[in-house]
């Protein structure tokens, strides 16, 4: 039962419906001060919770906040991340997380200002091979990346927090319009990604080492 003052969450007949919708159905409904809680996000979105628990977990990324986008993002990105990997099929989230979430003034601010872009990525995504996102090695697969990149997420690396939330947001949309081919582009970015990020830490320590000696 929905009332004034209670969070609006997604119709499980709507469970097919795209992001747009299902930010709407969060997003209306309710004060402007009133929190929606993660625990109600998941209803009636089946596996598909997974990737709108991803896509609300990456938007601290995009807070131009030094050290904020790491420490909210990072750890929730490597949880949803180790239970794909273990082969959960609906998210679990602690119960203090579980009930912390957006204030629905953010979800609407959020809706206006990626809806147009939502709108005309909508137009070029939609469900199309499930292979790559139900079989099990595929889903081990997309998990292990999310576990890397939330990883990666969380160590203070400069300048890189809207690389890895715009990566982070393929992986997301991709679970959520149930598009596999989008998948298998997230998991070419995302392994050049850490792949990159590997190469790149291990030439900074080359370099520092000389350093290191001679302050030695």
């Amino acid at each position: 039962m929905t009332g004034a003052g209670m969070p609006k969450t997604p119709d499980p007949g709507r469970a097919e419906a795209g992001t747009r919708a299902l930010l709407d159905a969060l997003a209306d409904g309710g004060e402007a001060g009133q929190v929606v809680d993660l625990g109600q996000v998941f209803g009636g979105l089946g596996r598909r919770a997974f990737g709108m628990l991803l896509f609300i977990a990456t938007l601290p990324a995009f807070i131009p906040v030094p050290g904020l986008a790491g420490a909210a993002s990072g750890p929730l990105v490597m949880l949803i991340g180790a239970q794909l990997l273990l082969a959960r099929r609906t998210p679990w989230l602690p119960g203090p997380i579980a009930r912390r979430g957006l204030r629905r003034k953010t979800l609407w601010r959020l809706r206006d200002r990626i809806s147009p872009w939502l709108s005309r990525l909508e137009k070029r995504i939609r469900p199309r091979s499930p292979a790559l996102l139900d079989h099990r090695l595929a889903t081990a697969w997309t998990g292990l990346l999310l576990v890397l990149l939330g990883l990666l997420l969380s160590l203070p690396i400069p300048f890189t927090n809207y690389v890895f939330g715009l990566l982070l947001l393929l992986f997301a949309l991709a679970l959520l319009e149930r598009d596999g081919r989008l998948m298998a582009v997230a998991w070419a970015l995302g392994t050049v990604a850490v792949a990159a990020s590997v190469l790149l830490s291990g030439q900074v320590a080359a370099w520092a080492a000389p350093l290191l000696d001679l302050l030695v």
